[in-house]
């Protein structure tokens, strides 16, 4: 089963036209989560051993359209279960909808923008804007794939409305580690001190890796273990610096990836809890390691990136 459409070409005319129609929506997403054939989620059988089969519903029959049994575990299930679409009532065409905007926003969109354009109520647009955001964060921090070669680590605060005098108290610090003309991971800390980023360097970033900082922050982090570590002094309006071995040093790329991020707060959220912080960087992030790929593609990449992810609206507030 493959899909029936070119990634490349997705757009949201097509998506409208061509896949309002949920029966039409719900194979569309079987044939992206399963190119190979349908997986149990329960017991992970493939159907290699044992038969996965699809239940056809009857004429005049209560059972529900789009649902599999498992030969191994004889559990039943559809093509939602273990995502973030499982006991949703929303309709799975408006979910690929709402997947596609969301990759499609360089600088972000607001929930409230969300359910005017598709019809839904805001509480549920947020919860729903929520669930993609999930799905586009790393799926285990620690076992995801470590920067290599040139990694640019920098820091900024987001937020701090207030008067001047505790302004700074109340913004939230974000990290973003950057590898050179490749992925990035942005860490929410409580505080930027040297433990923290230690912490945030140990978990992304490979100890071969050349490390290239400001002079405030990152430069207080020891990195011996790492093969080199080279800054950049921005008090003095030094942004960029020629090395011996013919890189050049500067984190330019982090400040792009700041850019970003604080043109959705200030233009799209206004607002952002430090609770939720996380997970708004996460999509930021993951819109920058999908930047060289279309709107339809990345769109592709986040449909795959919802299997084994699920967050309840209770686990959520």
């Amino acid at each position: 089963m493959k899909p029936e459409f070119d990634a490349e070409e997705l757009n949201l005319i097509k998506l409208a036209s061509e896949y309002s129609d949920n029966d039409k929506a719900r194979e569309l997403l079987e044939s992206l989560r399963w190119p190979n054939g349908a997986i149990c989620p329960h017991c992970k059988n493939d159907g290699a051993e044992k038969q996965v089969y699809k239940i056809i519903p009857k004429e005049d029959s209560s059972t529900r359209k789009g649902l599999w049994k498992c030969g191994a575990c004889r559990k039943q299930f559809t093509v939602t279960v273990g995502t973030i679409f499982e006991d949703s009532h929303i309709p799975i065409s408006k979910w690929l909808m709402a997947i596609f905007i969301l990759c499609s926003s360089k600088k972000a969109i607001s929930s409230h923008q969300m359910h005017r354009m598709l019809g839904i109520t805001y509480k549920t647009a947020w919860f729903m804007t929520h669930r993609i955001r999930y799905a586009m964060a790393p799926k285990n921090p620690l076992g995801q794939l470590l920067l290599k070669g040139i990694v640019e680590v920098d820091e900024t605060f987001v937020g701090g409305k207030g008067d001047m005098k505790t302004k700074h108290e109340r913004k939230t610090p974000v990290v973003a580690l950057v590898q050179r003309d490749g992925n990035a991971y942005t860490r929410v800390v409580p505080t930027v001190t040297q433990k923290n980023l230690r912490k945030c360097l140990d978990e992304c970033v490979d100890k071969s890796a050349v490390i290239h900082s400001d002079t405030s922050g990152a430069a207080q982090v020891t990195c011996k273990p790492f093969k080199g570590h080279h800054t950049v002094n921005h008090s003095i309006k030094e942004y960029a610096r020629d090395l011996e071995d013919g890189s050049v040093a500067h984190v330019n790329s982090c400040e792009s990836l700041f850019s970003l991020l604080k043109r959705g707060v200030h233009g799209a959220w206004h607002h952002v809890s430090r609770e939720h912080l996380p997970k708004y960087a996460d999509e930021f992030a993951f819109r920058w390691n999908h930047r060289r790929v279309t709107d339809g593609e990345r769109t592709v990449s986040a449909i795959k990136a919802t299997e084994g992810k699920r967050l309840t609206y209770r686990k959520l507030i």
